[in-house]
């Protein structure tokens, strides 16, 4: 990994990464993590690779604080939040990175589920250990992003549809969120190389992600998004509360 945040620029701060035990949120966790950070990793079903990944940060010298969690599920995640609590008493960077809805197998309403109300839900129960100059950050796609007025692949659209409705209600709390002195900021990309997102998609609609990367020009990697995601925790937040990763020129009207 190379210094993508300044060095020590997150001495002393406590950040959590919802997903973080491979992929997007593994490499924004060690970004963090390199930058000073001490971290909570969490997880759904990946314990081994979240305790692996747990132990090559301690080896940093960072404290690392492991916890399974169905984001879908309230108890759940109270129960993580207790572990914070218990664990560092403060939290000044949350990272809402875990995300889905292809998976098969799952309830019709599982999407919206997981990225509207599990979202929310999230945020309000980080929101007692979030304090002045504390930073949430919300990661997306322009597939979710400009899905009002830009048309997705069929076979995404039903995720697409509920990660807007979940950045559009994570928004709405923008206003309680700066009196408390916390930012907020929507971090989308484009199509990722290397996600299970673009994976599950490409088996789907078979050179999907070649068509998009010709369309683009580049596509960015895990650990390139990844990049992206950390700095928005720690740069300003933009006058909309967005940044732009990637090509936009297929979602934005002339």
């Amino acid at each position: 990994m190379t210094d993508v945040l300044p060095a020590r620029s997150l001495d002393g701060k406590v950040a959590l990464v919802t997903g973080s035990s491979r992929g997007i949120g593994a490499d924004t966790v060690r970004y963090l993590a390199e930058a000073g950070a001490d971290v909570v990793i969490n997880f759904r079903n990946k314990a081994p690779r979240a305790e692996k990944l747990a132990a090559q940060l301690r080896e940093l010298g960072r404290r690392a604080l492991v916890v399974g969690a169905d984001l879908t599920d309230p108890g759940s995640v109270a129960e993580m939040f207790d572990a914070i609590r218990a664990e560092y008493g403060r939290l000044d960077v949350l990272v809402l990175n875990a995300s889905g809805g292809m998976e098969s197998g799952m309830a019709e309403d599982y999407a919206l589920t997981l990225n509207r109300d599990a979202q929310l839900n999230v945020l309000n129960a980080a929101t007692p250990l979030l304090d002045d100059g504390a930073r949430v950050v919300f990661v997306t796609s322009h597939q979710a992003h400009f899905i009002r007025t830009t048309p997705t692949m069929p076979e995404y659209e039903p995720v697409a549809l509920s990660k807007r409705a979940g950045e559009d209600a994570l928004r709405e709390l923008i206003p309680g969120l700066a009196e408390k002195g916390i930012g907020f900021t929507v971090v989308s990309g484009d199509m990722i190389e290397g996600t299970i997102t673009a994976t599950l998609l490409e088996r789907a609609n078979p050179g999907a992600i070649a068509e998009r990367r010709e369309s683009a020009g580049k596509l960015y990697n895990v650990s390139e998004f990844a990049a992206e995601v950390a700095k928005a925790a720690v740069e300003p937040v933009p006058a909309d509360n967005t940044r732009l990763v990637g090509d936009v020129s297929a979602f934005v009207a002339e």
